[in-house]
């Protein structure tokens, strides 16, 4: 039976800027536009971190992030409009980042997307971000091939990240985003696998829960320590890198 993968991009594959985006977004609202209120608010910029980013921002469409940041400083947002204002600024930063290449893949996530496809696993990219794509556009393959003497036939010297995937729903409008399967469930669909045949690999807790609402298998990724997060989450098993997945035993596990 035919198996799948089904990727979430950042912190998987892309060590992305986003964590950084939101707090300088922030900081800088709170200090400029929204100093009126900062004072009777839970902000401080000590308290804005990468493990708070993980925990209520990480994996949601970007709204929903920013929403939660609010939320969480006790930022008053009656009308949504302070929502909307942050995840734009957000996005300027982001967009910025990226073009200025401030981001890198991860050297583990390339050697074991590239070894999936060697073997014909079908492959599916699931990010709620809509920036993921313009990342993984500018991620070339042939370099990193030939520094890790990689002998990679359909590794061509165009070949970009993006390119290796057989389904790609990153950034697509969903009427809700996850926690809920639906983006997992489309990508599914779109590769022709049944949910139970498919393993996603994701970094944050939302995305964990969102696989196992698609009753899908999931490998948490723990790069910052957070693997009692991922774990609570409902993560199958848990790795700091992906160099500690043994593919062999994964597609037994699934086949």
């Amino acid at each position: 039976m035919t198996a799948a993968v089904i990727f979430d991009i950042d912190g998987v594959l892309v060590d992305s800027p986003h964590a950084r985006a939101w707090g300088d977004s922030l900081q800088r609202l709170m200090t400029t536009r929204w100093r009126d209120v900062a004072a009777a608010t839970g902000y401080v910029p000590e308290r804005y971190t990468f493990a708070l980013y993980q925990q209520i921002v990480a994996g949601k469409p970007r709204q929903e992030g920013a929403a939660a940041l609010l939320e969480y400083f006790d930022i008053p947002d009656p009308d949504g409009k302070r929502a909307r204002e942050l995840s734009d600024l957000k996005q300027q930063m982001i967009l910025t980042l990226i073009q200025r290449g401030e981001f890198a893949a991860f050297e583990d996530g390339l050697r074991f997307i590239l070894a999936l496809k060697a073997r014909g696993i079908k492959l599916a990219a699931a990010s709620s971000s809509k920036n993921a794509n313009r990342m993984l556009q500018q991620v070339f393959l042939r370099p990193f091939c030939e520094k890790h003497c990689l002998q990679l036939p359909f590794v061509t010297s165009e070949m970009r990240l993006i390119d290796l995937f057989d389904a790609n729903v990153s950034g697509h409008d969903f009427a809700r985003g996850k926690p809920h399967p639906e983006i997992l469930l489309t990508a599914a669909k779109l590769l022709g696998v049944s949910p139970d045949r498919c393993v996603v690999i994701e970094d944050a807790p939302s995305g964990v829960r969102a696989a196992k609402a698609a009753a899908m298998h999931c490998i948490g990724v723990a790069r910052h320590g957070d693997t009692s997060l991922l774990e609570a989450a409902g993560a199958d098993w848990v790795v700091t890198s992906l160099d500690e997945i043994d593919i062999q035993n994964l597609l037994h596990r699934l086949l």
